[in-house]
């Protein structure tokens, strides 16, 4: 059996050889990371800006910048066939919808939106305690309707911020291949989640 290269292969190596010389590395440092660096640094200027060390929001609003921009990227410029790009496409836009409703506490509103609004109060009334003399103490002006409804309120509220925890992770641990059919097409089955599988 006869073996031949063609022409464009002894470019590749020859490519592959000088993107790993030391020359190269110089060059491509001042060609292309400062630039990218400069960049990232305005790109993420914001979340740079107010980042504190001691909340994991912070984190997370990082998290969700890096994700919008992976999916502007795969969903402009991606090469793989729409069947699927778009599902990742799609999972990481709601992956940073539901790191927003984090980092906003938008769960009251949420539950509010099922519920009912809660019940808005004036100006709060004290009254000096009972058992202390001097202290004051909140009174609470509330009919037993109201306070059954701030209960179900904060109670849903409660229950979407589970939720959407677990519907985050769930998106980003992504899908139990081996439950796959093997009869039915894989793209078809494929969901778009899986962090693991959102590159290009």
């Amino acid at each position: 059996m006869k073996v031949q290269f063609a022409d464009s292969f002894g470019k590749s190596l020859k490519r592959l050889i000088w993107h790993q010389s030391r020359t190269y590395k110089v060059y491509e440092f001042f060609r292309y990371g400062i630039p990218r660096f400069f960049k990232n640094l305005w790109y993420f200027r914001k979340e740079l800006y107010e980042f504190r060390p001691w909340d994991y929001t912070y984190n997370l609003k990082m998290f969700g910048k890096t994700l919008n921009v992976t999916a502007d990227s795969v969903e402009k410029y991606g090469l793989e066939i729409d069947e699927t790009r778009l599902k990742k496409v799609e999972k990481m836009r709601r992956v940073v919808e539901l790191i927003n409703r984090i980092t906003d506490g938008s769960y009251i509103e949420l539950a509010e939106q099922e519920i009912g609004e809660l019940p808005r109060r004036g100006f709060p009334e004290f009254a000096e305690c009972v058992d202390k003399p001097g202290y004051y103490e909140l009174v609470d002006n509330d009919t037993a309707e109201e306070k059954e409804l701030r209960r179900k309120i904060y109670k849903r509220s409660d229950e979407i911020e589970e939720e959407t925890w677990n519907e985050m992770f769930e998106i980003l641990k992504g899908q139990d291949y081996t439950t796959f059919n093997k009869d039915t097409d894989w793209n078809k089955q494929f969901n778009g989640s899986g962090l693991r599988n959102w590159w290009d």
